[in-house]
């Protein structure tokens, strides 16, 4: 036999291919069942690992790969697999979300197009404001009453420090939009604030020093949340919660406290749906000419105002609202 091979001598197990840094296993879109794995709830999110209950225990888990970018927040039902003992330095996987009954949402500004979801499954919004120290900001629960109702979430508002100045013509504002509220003083009682949380999931949201951690404190007595003063150059609070976290109450329910905001961003809702948030003013709207913007000189709005049919100033809450949403300054 000569050295020399003719070509069609070879045949294709003369062909070795070297393997590739991927290897050589064919690619598959099908996914793991996961057949195994256990319903979870997630309580907190700590710098990529999530604190999840499982009937009784909790347990530490890390966002499978396969999950890709979908977000993974407080308050969102999950499927885990892998080690669910709970046991310290163990670590499980969340393989799925489960659909989600409601996400909060906001964003930094009315500009950016990047939404952020807040917490998921919440039930209740608790729009928390001082009424002294730090002064009461009206346009702020505005925002949150839109973003409540942009969720499906039933609004509460909730005002502290009620020993440091009268409750009555921040309630009197909000009077006309059936938002139900809770009144709370410094160290006193939260009974009424309890009972309205009782079997429910419901998220707190208010500017830093408003009393958020102080109430939390007060209704899970061994949350040890940490308190803040306020600024008395500044009138703002230093942020004490640096991430949304849920607590049982004792008599049924989830509170999930938030870190305090400056601001609350609304460019993921549409310009027309605003208007649901100020249901004094869609009465009046009905007149509007067709695509009336509600910012043009011919705006019913303006005579259903002028008629006592709602307050000037819920008018102009609406309509800072929406110059925002067009890039005027808020």
């Amino acid at each position: 036999m000569t050295l020399a091979r003719r070509l069609d001598d070879f045949s294709e197990d003369d062909v070795r291919v070297r393997p590739g840094r991927r290897g050589t296993r064919p690619r598959t879109r099908r996914r793991p069942a996961h057949g195994e794995a256990v319903t979870a709830l997630v309580l907190g999110v700590d710098r990529g690992r999530y604190h999840c209950l499982i009937d009784d225990h909790m347990v530490t888990a890390m966002r499978a790969r396969e999950l890709g970018r979908k977000s993974v927040v407080v308050g969102d039902r999950v499927s885990v697999v892998g080690d669910v003992s709970g046991e310290p330095d163990t670590l499980a996987r969340i393989v799925r979300v489960q659909p989600r009954s409601s996400a909060l949402r906001r964003t930094a500004d009315d500009t950016d197009p990047f939404e952020r979801i807040i917490v998921a499954n919440a039930e209740q919004l608790v729009i928390v404001t001082a009424l002294a120290d730090p002064e009461p900001r009206p346009r702020m629960i505005d925002r949150c009453l839109v973003a409540a109702y942009d969720a499906g979430l039933d609004p509460l508002l909730c005002l502290t420090k009620a020993d440091l100045a009268s409750p009555d013509e921040l309630v009197a504002a909000y009077d006309p939009l059936g938002v139900p509220y809770v009144v709370t003083t410094r160290g006193g009682r939260v009974d009424e604030l309890n009972e309205r949380l009782a079997g429910r999931m419901s998220v707190l949201v208010g500017h830093s020093g408003v009393g958020k951690s102080t109430l939390v404190n007060a209704l899970v007595p061994d949350a040890f949340r940490a308190v803040s003063h306020v600024n008395p150059v500044t009138g703002r609070g230093r942020h004490t919660s640096s991430s949304a976290i849920a607590l049982a109450l004792p008599d049924g329910g989830w509170i999930i406290d938030t870190p305090g905001v400056r601001s609350f961003g609304l460019a993921h809702v549409a310009p027309s749906s605003l208007l649901g948030a100020f249901p004094d003013l869609a009465e009046g709207a009905a007149e509007c000419p067709r695509a009336c913007t509600h910012l043009q000189p011919d705006c019913a709005l303006d005579a259903w105002v002028a008629g006592g049919h709602a307050d000037a100033a819920r008018l102009y809450s609406l309509r800072r609202l929406l110059e925002s949403r067009e890039g005027e300054p808020d």
